[in-house]
């Protein structure tokens, strides 16, 4: 039985790992092991450049900066890492799922790929996880972007805010009511089904972008409920408060404050409201440059990569 059981393992992996969704997510899978698990991320461009880390959130993986990626890769080194539970990575059957968790992944991973003079792009729960990398480890990183992804920093009216928003929002709504019905797992255990209906509840604008190729690829991961812990864990943490933020000391602070910053952010994000979260960004960075758009929502990726890729662009020029 247990070389059944490895043999599976396996044979997803080699599928998954070779899986390009009809040529939309055309890069040469890596993996690393990482606390226990694999760790898949796309590593593209030349490693002697600068460092471009792009940081997703829930539900998507990587192939949210299919389009970043393709844009960056001949200037940067772009990664792209799936944490754990998510895209083309490992999902550990007994492990937590909690901020904390991804934050330590995600610090392994850099310290083993040695990564310097990094430039964080982080959406979603990727912000909170790429900020705790950079409390843990200020001096490795070069530049801030933030996208439709709140950047905690010790504030001290983050929980304030994160409760603000949880009040007028579908997704967090959702959560917080089907915690208390016992359905919460059931339901996010069938995101192989239901990637669509979940994706539009957070919101994204451009329907056009939908296809049977592109549901496949958000849905490929969550092929039985045991697939899903991930999603299933940082919808959990939210609901039970076990996600931990990283609190950053003084030096970090500083260091943090002074580096080059950007934030893009849809303004039709319904899951993470702009005049709730922006504030937490604008406070560490009153000087950055600030860019809204009106009609993107909140996978401002897929609702205008040309427009991002081309904002990140002249940003890691001039800066």
């Amino acid at each position: 039985m247990f070389l059944i059981l490895v043999f599976n393992f396996q044979e997803k992996i080699l599928i998954s790992a070779y899986a390009d969704f009809d040529k939309t997510f055309p890069f040469a899978p890596h993996f690393q092991e990482v606390n226990g698990f694999q760790m898949h991320y796309v590593d593209e461009g030349d490693r002697s450049r600068e460092v471009v880390l792009c940081l997703h959130g829930e539900p998507t993986w990587g192939y949210l900066f299919r389009s970043l990626i393709t844009a960056l890769r001949s200037d940067y080194r772009v990664v792209v890492p799936d944490h754990m539970g998510f895209g083309k990575s490992e999902t550990p059957q007994d492990r937590s799922y909690w901020l904390q968790d991804h934050i330590d992944n995600l610090e392994k991973l850099v310290l083993q790929l040695d990564l310097k003079e990094i430039t964080l792009v982080m959406h979603d729960f990727g912000g909170p996880v790429g900020m705790g990398l950079a409390a843990r480890h200020p001096g490795r990183i070069k530049r801030i972007i933030s996208t439709n992804g709140p950047t905690p920093f010790g504030h001290p009216d983050g929980m304030e805010r994160l409760m603000e928003n949880a009040a007028i929002a579908p997704w967090f709504q959702w959560i917080v009511k089907a915690n208390e019905d016992g359905s919460l797992e059931q339901v996010l255990g069938q995101l192989g089904f239901n990637i669509l209906s979940t994706m539009k509840i957070n919101g994204f604008e451009n329907h056009g972008v939908i296809s049977d190729t592109w549901i496949s690829a958000y849905g490929a991961h969550f092929a039985t409920p045991g697939d899903c812990l991930g999603a299933i864990g940082w919808a959990k943490g939210f609901a039970t408060g076990a996600h931990q933020f990283e609190v950053p000391d003084a030096a970090a602070i500083a260091t943090i404050r002074s580096q080059p910053a950007l934030a893009i952010w849809g303004d039709a994000d319904k899951t993470l409201h702009p005049p709730i979260f922006l504030p937490l960004f604008t406070s560490l960075f009153p000087v950055a440059d600030v860019r809204r758009l009106p009609e993107a929502g909140h996978y401002c990726f897929e609702d205008a990569p040309d427009e991002i890729a081309g904002i990140v662009r002249r940003f890691l020029k001039n800066s």
